[in-house]
């Protein structure tokens, strides 16, 4: 499976971005797609993840009620839409894949800035 992230820039507090995650290869043995992300300094955090069949998706916290993830399976394509946007979003964000349920993404995708920032 190979992924392409693509959707980040440049935005002021309060603003939305969307994240687009295409996948290629594999694609019928994907189970979820995750979302990660890394600030400066910090280590990478999971922000969010989806069940690739289901539709179903968790979040952290941080983003709960401002993030969403979906899907377009017939695009094989996942998506972060991001609102309401904070200083503290700011970081490369990654998609990964996994064909299981298991903790590990084996796949991942390139990382895309996201910079919030008035």
């Amino acid at each position: 499976v190979q992924l392409q992230a693509s959707g980040g820039g440049l935005v002021q507090p309060g603003d939305s971005l969307r994240l687009s995650c295409a996948a290629s290869g594999r694609t019928d043995s994907i189970h979820s797609m995750g979302w990660f992300r890394q600030a400066p300094g910090k280590e990478r955090e999971f922000v969010g993840g989806i069940n690739w069949s289901l539709g179903i998706a968790d979040y952290t916290e941080t983003v709960k009620g401002r993030f969403t993830i979906s899907t377009d399976k017939a695009k094989n394509t996942g998506y972060l839409q991001m609102n309401s946007l904070k200083p503290e979003d700011t970081a490369v964000y990654y998609c990964a894949a996994r064909q299981s349920s298991t903790p590990t993404y084996p796949y991942w995708g390139q990382g895309t800035q996201v910079t919030v920032s008035s």
